[in-house]
């Protein structure tokens, strides 16, 4: 068998745009679709809390997260942020997306959006768009839980916080204004995801409504049983946050 040559000149471009291509993959996010390591930090989600209290002229507390709190944080990023249909590439990039509380002025819930952009993106097939919204749905069932077990162990402790600060000794006026603000901080969050449940939940229902409308299909079925016991458990939260704030809180939409 002759031997076969193939010149060095052709060979190094190609190599070269074969490692460039490498180089951009690792580069844009982890093993398969999963957020790189080095995009990530233990308190990656703190703003979630920081921005709950700004948003309704509450002072941020300065104590340091406790890891209940850092995972109640962790845990509500995927529940507040906005559900839709998008690329993978795109959830990369999602987690650094910092998400206006609903108690933001000016903020106000479009309960088509979701839909809009699950029947806009292109599918191969209507019923890829039954799939995407069940997907959807079942992941927020399965994060329901894990949430909630951990909201109510952070309550629980801001509860045994709050009675211990009645027996201490020489508690500044700082340090007590920095306790009362996480507690505050910590209640917020958990009425932030239970807002954000209610919303998907109506969104979900309109998408599926559209669904039905444009391309009937039996999966329709099981995308509304999905978004029914999800709207069972929202309904009947383990835990019910209330701040410590005078005045109520009022969301808009």
């Amino acid at each position: 068998m002759p031997d076969i040559f193939i010149p060095v000149r052709r060979v190094v471009p190609a190599l070269a745009l074969v490692l460039t291509g490498t180089m951009l993959s690792a580069c844009s996010g982890g093993d398969f679709g999963r957020t790189r390591a080095d995009f990530r930090n233990d308190d990656m989600h703190k703003w979630i809390g920081q921005e709950a209290t700004a948003s309704v002229g509450i002072k941020p507390s300065q104590f340091q997260l406790t890891d209940a709190e850092r995972q109640l944080r962790d845990l509500a990023y995927p529940l507040i942020e906005p559900p839709h249909s998008r690329p993978a590439w795109k959830s990369v990039f999602g987690d650094y997306q910092p998400s206006p509380s609903p108690w933001r002025q000016k903020v106000v819930f479009d309960r088509t959006a979701y839909g809009r952009a699950l029947i806009d993106e292109p599918h191969r097939s209507h019923s890829s768009r039954y799939a995407q919204l069940i997907d959807d749905v079942r992941d927020d069932i399965t994060r329901f839980e894990p949430f909630f077990a951990s909201a109510i162990r952070v309550i629980d402790l801001d509860r045994k916080r709050d009675a211990s600060m009645r027996y201490m000794s020489e508690l500044s006026p700082r340090e007590k204004d920095d306790a009362i603000a996480r507690m505050q901080e910590n209640s917020l969050i958990v009425q932030w995801v239970q807002l954000s449940l209610e919303q998907r939940i109506s969104s979900y229902r309109w998408a599926l409504e559209r669904l039905v409308l444009q391309a009937p299909d039996p999966m329709a079925a099981d995308a509304d049983r999905l978004i029914g016991e999800l709207a069972a458990q929202t309904a009947n939260p383990p835990v019910a946050a209330r701040p410590l704030i005078q005045r109520p809180l009022t969301t808009r939409g």
